[in-house]
């Protein structure tokens, strides 16, 4: 197998730091590796596999020689360089929102749609954290039965919008216990003790941009016809890692608790905890730190003949970003893409 040159855009940020552990934990093989952030943090010093690096600055030249870039630096950034790294004949894999609408580039979550990447004409986008999670628990099931309708509820943890917003967890909730005053700059409503019924900007329609993610990238990644009815509420809740989703599927023909369990038992990447009468089933607590998509509280819906009703956990920080642009990479380089 051959193994390509690899680089890292956005190595210092929360997501680039999960990148480099999971590149780790993989094993994944590369001839050259380079780190490559803003300006900001260019000559910073970075250890991977035991050895020291440089930083460098994003720039169109960084790309020349690389095969494969592994990007988490934000949309603005991927617009920017993106294009300029596959001109040198890089693949690109994006985390941000960038090109993940474009027809021509695959959305792609690893074990379940990533025959798409033979379509790639050198930009791959990763999926918005939330729909990552939830279609390595649909691929089974819309496979078995085939989606008619879903209603998606997500509880997403603070994480995913960021360094920032983590410390303002924190320090909003230090400050809620000493009964001090705390001045909001990363969420619009106090987050502490509290949930906040919106993420990202309002649409026209009423639903929040994270909202109409989870529809459409849905489904560009199962390929559902673009009449199947999708809808979203995105909820920001007060827990640092692990984001939590209530999933109602309606489908095609008959589904049973039972046969949902046992596809997902035997799903890839999808772990099934679900034995209440032992109050077994996933929390944020439970996932942080690992690779699996946890499913619980499996049962009849009881809105439709043939509805099923879940709920599912997994760490945003891993599944929902750096675990699948590794593994992304990992099918480039298995399936000889670059």
């Amino acid at each position: 197998m051959k193994k390509p040159n690899l680089a890292v855009l956005g190595a210092t940020g929360v997501v680039g730091r999960e990148i480099l552990s999971i590149l780790v934990e993989n094993d994944v093989p590369f001839e050259n590796i380079k780190f490559l952030a803003s300006s900001k943090s260019a000559g910073k010093k970075i250890e991977f596999k035991g050895k020291e690096y440089t930083i460098e600055e994003a720039t169109p030249d960084s790309f020349e020689g690389v095969n494969i870039v592994l990007a988490s630096a934000g949309g603005s950034t991927s617009l920017a360089l993106a294009k300029e790294a596959v001109k040198r004949g890089c693949v690109y894999i994006d985390n941000s929102s960038a090109f993940r609408m474009e027809k021509d580039v695959p959305l792609v979550i690893a074990g379940v749609n990533h025959d798409d990447l033979k379509k790639h004409h050198g930009i791959v986008a990763n999926p918005n954290c939330s729909t990552s999670q939830l279609m390595l628990v649909l691929k089974p099931l819309h496979d078995y039965a085939k989606i008619k309708r879903l209603i998606v509820s997500t509880y997403q943890a603070v994480s995913g919008a960021g360094l920032a917003a983590i410390n303002e967890l924190r320090e909003s909730t230090e400050a809620s216990l000493k009964g001090e005053k705390f001045e909001n700059k990363k969420f619009v409503k106090d987050i502490a003790f509290n949930v906040i019924p919106q993420i990202d900007v309002f649409c026209e329609n009423g639903y929040t941009k994270e909202e109409m993610k989870v529809v459409n990238e849905t489904k560009k990644i199962l390929h559902l016809d673009e009449e199947t009815p999708i809808t979203c509420t995105a909820v920001r809740v007060p827990v640092f890692n692990s984001h939590s989703e209530a999933v109602t599927i309606e489908f095609e023909k008959e589904m049973t608790p039972e046969k949902a369990r046992e596809l997902l038992e035997n799903a890839w990447g999808v772990e099934v905890m679900d034995d209440i009468d032992n109050m077994v089933f996933p929390t944020p607590k439970d996932t942080a730190g690992k690779n699996p998509v946890y499913v619980g509280r499996i049962r009849k819906d009881l809105a439709f003949d043939n509805g099923i009703s879940l709920w599912c956990v997994a760490d945003n920080l891993r599944i929902g970003a750096a675990l699948n642009t590794v593994r992304i990479a990992e099918k480039v380089i298995e399936m000889e893409l670059f």
